[in-house]
């Protein structure tokens, strides 16, 4: 299958504090890019704390990775694997007996350089922090896709990070919220979606509501993006329409916070229903 796309996207997905969902987010968005079509791979940077295998269910398949590619042990092509879900779509693994200064960002530029000529979209899943493997995960990438949670120490390190990607002389910069909890955010309890893009002042690519059936999904090493229907599920599918170049809307949190207090009344008063 030819690429969709004249021009591949290089995406990194960072955020500064870990456990916010880059790694989920990656899985999934990209699963769901390869499922409408389009060449994707994605790439492991968190070198020696690699997990992107795990959530996409291929640690079993991983022979060669990252780092033995750049130090000639193995070809490109030898060390990334196929999603046999998804055909469309290949993981090139982290190393995980190595660490983040066993690879520079002039030689992830130059694995990214070769896989643009196969692939539409080349997502790179950032580790945490802002040291060597920050550097090396925004080299080669032309946008950045900052994942938070509306909470206030995520939302200072995204902050922190954003500056970086600035500096860096990144001009496409977007937001994903995960783990929104609708009625938290209407009881006060949560930052809102308004509040967040105002204090970060980049566009919002997607919200990601709380949602358990994520870390059943990850558990079995299946992306949220096959349970059809997970609010998350919908969530990471939109993300990846807009990045295809669709307008999908945002849903209204506030409507659905008060859906739920209605339905949570109705439950309380008349229990028999």
């Amino acid at each position: 299958m030819d690429k969709k796309l004249p021009e591949s996207k290089v995406i990194v997905v960072t955020s500064g504090k870990g456990g916010v969902g880059k790694t989920t987010t990656v899985a999934n968005v990209s699963s769901a890019l390869a499922r409408m079509g389009y060449k994707v791979v994605v790439m492991d940077l968190d070198i020696g704390l690699k997990k992107l295998d795990l959530l996409l269910g291929l640690e079993n398949r991983v022979v060669y990775d990252i780092v033995q590619v750049i130090e000639g042990e193995c070809t490109l092509k030898q060390a990334l694997v196929k999603d046999k879900r998804f055909p469309c779509l290949h993981m090139l693994p982290a190393a995980q007996t190595r660490n983040k200064e066993d690879i520079t960002p002039d030689q992830v530029k130059e694995v990214c350089e070769q896989l643009k000529a196969d692939y539409d979209f080349i997502f790179i899943d950032c580790p945490a922090g802002i040291e060597q493997g920050f550097k090396n995960a925004i080299a080669a990438a032309n946008k950045a896709i900052v994942i938070t949670n509306p909470e206030v120490s995520a939302v200072r390190d995204a902050d922190r990070i954003i500056g970086m990607l600035e500096s860096a002389q990144f001009d496409d910069i977007e937001l994903v919220v995960n783990r929104l909890r609708p009625e938290m955010v209407h009881a006060g309890n949560m930052l809102s979606i308004e509040d967040l893009v105002e204090h970060l002042c980049i566009d919002l690519l997607g919200v990601v509501p709380e949602d358990k059936s994520v870390i059943i999904s990850t558990n079995k090493g299946e992306p949220i993006i096959l349970n059809e229907k997970a609010a998350a599920a919908t969530a990471f599918n939109n993300i990846a329409l807009r990045l295809s170049g669709q307008e999908v809307d945002f849903p209204n949190f506030e409507e659905e916070s008060v859906w739920h207090k209605l339905k949570m009344f109705s439950r309380n008063f008349f229990p028999n229903l």
